[in-house]
């Protein structure tokens, strides 16, 4: 019986790994509700440092 070819993997381009990375960072939601939800939960947050 014949074996399936196995492809070989083609090697990244290192001359766009540079600008792939550039895209990168935090990516947040600007929308009102994001951004209240942000608020609620770093208020969240310090009060239960408080509670401590």
């Amino acid at each position: 019986m014949k074996r399936a070819k196995k492809k070989l993997l083609k090697p990244r381009n290192p001359l766009a790994t540079a600008p792939l990375l550039a895209k990168g960072g935090a990516h947040q939601l600007r929308g009102k509700k994001a951004s209240r939800a942000r608020q609620r939960a770093a208020m969240l947050k310090e009060t239960e440092r408080e509670a401590k």
